[in-house]
């Protein structure tokens, strides 16, 4: 039997997060100010908490200074995770054509390199009608399209590259109210590294999800072994106790980003938690089947 662990006297139960392959890319939003930067890029990364139904993940990496944005403006980090480069490339391109064009002000640029690129500008740029004008800057090519405030301005291509999706920790606790602070700590603690997004509202999923269904049509149901209010109709995986189970998950652009997010995040957590009524964290998998990925919460911690 493994030793038990505890960090601010929480059990941290023997368990592992599975993820999966995924590809990503990451692209600079820049605008007049910060407020309309970020306008477009919550406009962006909405609708996009998961794979499942929304096409892609989404979410804001970080703000970025102006002394760091090509065009000397403040800006935003966006980061979009897919199952394929084909479904990525068209999420990319949807959600700058209708999420970026038209937010006043505003501009897009890649902001990663490789050898695997994908439209940015690529195909947004037919908005201008012909009346587009495109420019070579130390080899890369820049798309200057008409609009009513002026001329948006999107680069033309940015790149992809592998990345891993769904990993993830899941907090116990005796209330919800402690539920939800312990997973507000984790996200501040989160929010502040790079490489890794959390796409779920706030970064936390409350309606996590087991594989598969009683009804043929859905691909994936509620984790009914987490859900309080089955515990005696079901084989519940809650300590006795526990009134409530939130599930934070991570995307990142390496298995090391996510494995240190979950530290981060769980550290955090516990820290909290140990004066909110939290019982215990656990990590949610499928047995090893769903992903290569395994994020075993003793190792990592």
């Amino acid at each position: 039997m493994p030793e038990p662990l505890y960090i601010d006297g929480i059990e941290i139960q023997d368990a592992f997060a599975e993820a999966f392959p995924m590809t990503a890319t990451r692209v600079i939003i820049t605008a007049n100010d910060d407020y309309w930067a970020r306008q477009a890029a919550e406009s962006m990364t909405g609708f996009g908490t998961s794979v499942i139904a929304c096409g892609c993940e989404a979410g804001i990496e970080r703000a970025v200074s102006p002394n760091e944005t090509p065009d000397g403006r403040p800006g935003y980090a966006v980061m979009l995770f897919a199952m394929s480069g084909k479904e990525l490339e068209k999420q990319l391109t949807r959600r700058v054509g209708q999420c970026v064009l038209t937010c006043p002000s505003s501009s897009v640029f890649s902001g990663m390199d490789g050898e695997k690129k994908i439209a940015l500008g690529d195909h947004v740029r037919y908005f201008g009608d012909g009346f587009q004008q495109s420019k070579v800057i130390d080899g890369r090519r820049y798309w200057r399209v008409p609009v009513m405030d002026g001329e948006f301005v999107c680069e033309d291509k940015t790149s992809r590259q592998s990345a891993v999706g769904g990993g993830n920790f899941l907090v116990l606790s005796e209330t919800l109210q402690g539920a939800l602070d312990a997973c507000k700590a984790a996200m501040v603690a989160m929010e502040a590294l790079p490489r890794v997004i959390m796409p779920f509202p706030g970064g936390v999923a409350r309606s996590g999800s087991k594989v598969g269904s009683k009804y043929k049509s859905l691909v994936a149901s509620t984790n009914d072994a987490f859900c309080p209010t089955l515990r005696h109709v079901t084989k519940t995986l809650l300590p006795e106790g526990v009134a409530a189970a939130l599930e934070v998950v991570i995307d990142g652009l390496s298995e090391e980003d996510v494995a240190e997010a979950m530290r981060v995040g769980i550290r955090a957590a516990c820290k909290v938690g140990k004066h909110t009524g939290l019982r215990a964290i656990t990590a949610g998998n499928y047995g090893g089947k769903l992903g290569p990925y395994h994020f075993h919460l003793h190792k990592i911690l």
